[in-house]
């Protein structure tokens, strides 16, 4: 990957939102010739997509956990994502190596809901689960060099 790519990449990392002109400025490019870096970016799959940041707080859902999940029978087949798909719950779905077949991220409100959540899980998807609570994160989503 060229070096001026990399510094876009890493400029829209920090700001999505960041406009093709203050990007040119920023690259010492012209706003076109950022305009079909991105692009170019986009069409071969490197930028995936755009989001906001959300303060879950604020939206009602502080309690941020992690669930590690394995097959009770490991000779099912391997398809808790697909039965675990539906849980809105879910933000993220990690497959790892390891003890743990998947790492589950999920947003709750509250313990009880924490509670609920693990027995939907489990039932969904026939697995045994071990739970991390985030106490806080002093970061997430950091922009990549």
């Amino acid at each position: 990957m060229e070096d001026l790519d990399a510094q876009i990449l890493k400029l829209l990392a920090a700001d999505g939102r960041m406009s093709f002109t203050d990007l040119g400025k920023a690259t010492g490019l012209s706003t076109s010739a950022v305009h079909q870096r991105v692009k170019r970016l986009e069409q071969r799959g490197v930028i995936k997509g755009y989001g906001a940041s959300i303060d879950y707080d604020q939206v009602g859902k502080p309690l941020t956990a992690f669930i590690s999940i394995r097959p009770i029978d490991p000779s099912q087949p391997d398809d808790s994502p697909e039965r675990l798909r539906d849980i809105t719950e879910i933000e993220s779905c990690w497959s790892v190596a390891g003890d743990e077949s998947y790492i589950l991220k999920v947003r709750v409100a509250t313990p009880t809901d924490l509670e609920d959540l693990l027995a939907r899980v489990r039932a969904a998807a026939n697995v045994s689960t071990r739970t991390t609570i985030v106490l806080s994160t002093p970061y997430e989503h950091r922009p990549t060099s």
